[in-house]
Parts: C-alpha cells; structure tokens; sequence
C-alpha cells in the first residue's frame, strides 16, 4: 500500500494495544488542526478525511487519516461503497464483493477487506475494539501456522462471528427484561406495566429489523454464487499475477524466437509464427470479461463450497437469533391476548351490573309513579277507606319484585347472564 507508507504519527492519538505504530496521513495539506482524537471529522479543513485502522496479515495495526478518493483509488471502490460505511448515514447490514475488496457493514463494524489488508473503520464502539484485536490477536497466534482459510474470509468470519454474539447477546438481555414485566402484567394489569411493555415492544421490534437485516444479507449471499466467487480475493490475485508473469514471459520470448527465424531462409511472415507467437496472441484475445470470469472460475468448483459452509454456520446461528425474537414477539402477543380476554370479561360484567341496573331503576320508577299519583291532592273514593293506600302500596311493590324477576328469567333465558 504505497500511499500509506512514509507518514507521520498524529500527535494525541492513543495507540492500540496490538498496534505497531500510528500514521496519519494529511493528502490535502491539512490537517485535523487542534484535534488529536481518533475517528473526529474537522470539517472545513480536512475535506473528508476520517480516521481507519489498517490491519496487515501479521497482525500489525496502525491508525491512518484517509479520504475518500486514496481508499478509492487503493481498493477500486465506487463512491457509493463507501457511503455503506459512512457512520452518518443508516444502511442496512451489506456485504459486497467487488474486484479487489470486500465491503462490509454489518452493525458497528464497517470495514473493507482486501487480499492482505483489512482497513477498518476507527470508532470507540466496544465491536470495533474488540475486532481489531481479536484479530490481530489471531493473526500473530497463526502466523506460523498454515490456515485453512485464507485472509479474507478469515476477516469476514470474525466479522460475522462478532455480530452473531453481539445480536444474541442483546437478545438474551432483552429476554431477560421482558418475561418478567410480561408475568407481571398478566397478573395485574395498570399503566405503568402497560407503559413498560410497549417500550419494550418497541426496542423488540427495532432488534428484530436489525437481526433480519444480517439474516437477509448472508440469505442473500449464499443465494448467489456470482457474488460468492467475486469474495475469492486471493485466488484472484494470485491468477492475475500469473497472467501477468506469463504476459511478460511471452513478450521477452517474442524477440529471440524472431532471431531464431530471422538467420533461416526467407520464409512468407504468414507462416513464420511459432508456438509461442500462436499462444501470445491466444492470451492477447482474452478480453477483460473472459479475464474476470478466469478469476473468479472458483463458483465453478469445489472452492466456493469453502466459503458457502462458512456462511451457513453464521446463517444457522443469526436464524437461531431471530427466531427467539419470533418467540418472544408470540410470547408478547399472547400476552396480550390474554390481557385483552381479562378486559372483555369485565367489560362484559360491567355490562351484566348495568342491566341489572337498568332493570331494577325501570321497576323503581313504577312503584314511585304509583306513590306518586297516590300522593296528589286530589278528591277520590279510594281515600274514604283507611289502609287503602297500604294495599295499593304491598300491591304495587309486588308487582314490581315479579316485574324484576319476569326481567331476570327472560336474561338468563337470552343466555345474558351465565348460567
């Protein structure tokens, strides 16, 4: 990586533990003036400069000042890649293979992995940390050791393998949180329960976006072999440089095979192409589209199946996360279900008490007519009789039990009232 040799240390920035020396690189002749913390966008004066951290294959990290445009033009990346991993703005979880880097961003780790170099995106967030040197932890373990997988996939399955913890983690905790408040709320339902599960349905609901979001992605990836195969960084550097040896071998053999032909006899310049002309030139029509398809050949055998399985670990562990989610999301629902049958139930003895009401107010307004008739000062042969209004008092009440009674039967008859 030549733009990132030869620079300077910043002044005030902390150096990681497994870090090897800091760098700061200033492309623009400015710098983070006054600043001298890791990952602090100066606008105005550092044109887009953001802090990283290069991790080599031995293990060795350093902290770089990039721009856009030198990460560009290091790992032949569009512009849009890199507003993946731009902290300001929210994207889902991506992974993308492209011809000489892999973009990731999955949560809080935001990285690009090359065939030898891992740069990653410095922030303070504790994945970040414990990414990189988790990593470099691994890389200088396994320096003499010989890996099974190479490089970049060895970088992707820590990024996955982090984020599946991280997921889980959090799901376990939020697990933890809820079954308790859901117990207590069946048992006795008042605001502030009710409060305490709706905001903990609305932290469930934006962690299961998240966890389906890396589910989706990796669902995504293994569906796709194209993209599977553009992953294979190494095995496409190591056939590049092997077209680019054998380019240069047949262009030295080119000249003293002409001086081999060039001391026989005059000869027609038609029949005067040797083997090796015949395979020069058979390189030459490679286009560049059959040149990327040559290196990226790997989809086609047994190699893709190397990084398919070890995305399938990580997709078996992301779908065991999601599904607790689902679980816990039915748990809520049933929660609620269950809640809601409490409340109908006395809404419908509420209803129940106010028909008895009702029932009993009717009858109440009978027997207090008659007594009011009865009480008017009016001339009638009734009042000549001294316990006439008495009877008429017994009789009217009587009437009026029964007329309650008469209701009752007929709302126990419509199955109103349980039996």
């Amino acid at each position: 990586m030549e733009e990132f040799q030869g620079l300077h240390a910043p002044a005030g920035v902390p150096e990681p533990a497994s870090s090897h020396g800091n760098v700061r690189l200033n492309l623009d002749g400015y710098g983070n003036r006054g600043s001298g913390f890791p990952g602090l966008k100066k606008r105005g004066h550092g044109h887009g400069n953001r802090s990283w951290i290069k991790i080599d294959q031995d293990g060795n990290s350093k902290i770089l000042e990039l721009d856009k445009a030198t990460i560009m033009r290091h790992c032949s990346l569009p512009s849009r890649d890199l507003r993946l991993l731009d902290p300001l703005f929210i994207y889902p979880s991506t992974i993308l293979g492209r011809e000489k880097a892999i973009v990731v961003s999955l949560e809080q780790i935001r990285c690009i992995i090359t065939a030898d170099e891992v740069i990653l995106m410095n922030s303070l967030d504790g994945c970040v940390v414990q990414y990189m040197s988790e990593f470099c932890k691994r890389l200088q373990t396994n320096r003499e050791q010989a890996e099974d997988l190479p490089f970049e996939f060895r970088a992707l399955e820590l990024a996955l393998d982090l984020t599946c913890i991280s997921l889980d983690a959090q799901v376990k905790e939020l697990e933890l949180e809820v079954y308790p408040v859901l117990d207590e709320l069946a048992t006795s339902i008042n605001t502030h329960n009710l409060e305490r599960v709706r905001r903990l349905k609305g932290h469930l609901l934006a962690l299961t976006q998240r966890v389906q979001r890396v589910h989706d992605e990796i669902e995504h990836l293994m569906d796709d072999d194209g993209d599977m195969a553009e992953m294979y960084l190494t095995e496409k550097r190591q056939r590049s440089e092997a077209y680019a040896l054998g380019d240069m071998y047949f262009q030295n053999d080119i000249p003293s095979e002409g001086r081999v032909v060039s001391k026989s006899a005059p000869v027609s310049p038609v029949r005067s192409i040797s083997g090796a002309q015949k395979l020069q030139r058979a390189f030459s029509n490679i286009s560049p589209s059959k040149h990327g398809s040559l290196m990226s050949s790997s989809s086609n055998g047994e190699n893709i199946d190397q990084l398919e399985m070890l995305l399938e670990a990580y997709f078996a562990a992301i779908d065991n996360t999601l599904s607790k989610l689902f679980s816990l999301k039915e748990y809520i629902d049933d929660t609620e279900d269950l809640i809601n049958i409490k409340l109908g139930n006395v809404q419908n003895q509420l209803i129940q008490f106010e028909l008895l009401l009702t029932a009993a107010t009717f009858v109440t307004t009978i027997f207090a007519v008659v007594t009011g008739i009865f009480g008017m000062n009016f001339v009638a042969s009734i009042f000549d009789y001294p316990y006439a209004f008495n009877w008429v008092l017994i009789i009217t009440g009587l009437a009026c039990v029964f007329l309650y009674l008469c209701f009752l039967f007929y709302f126990r008859y419509k199955k109103v009232f349980p039996s």
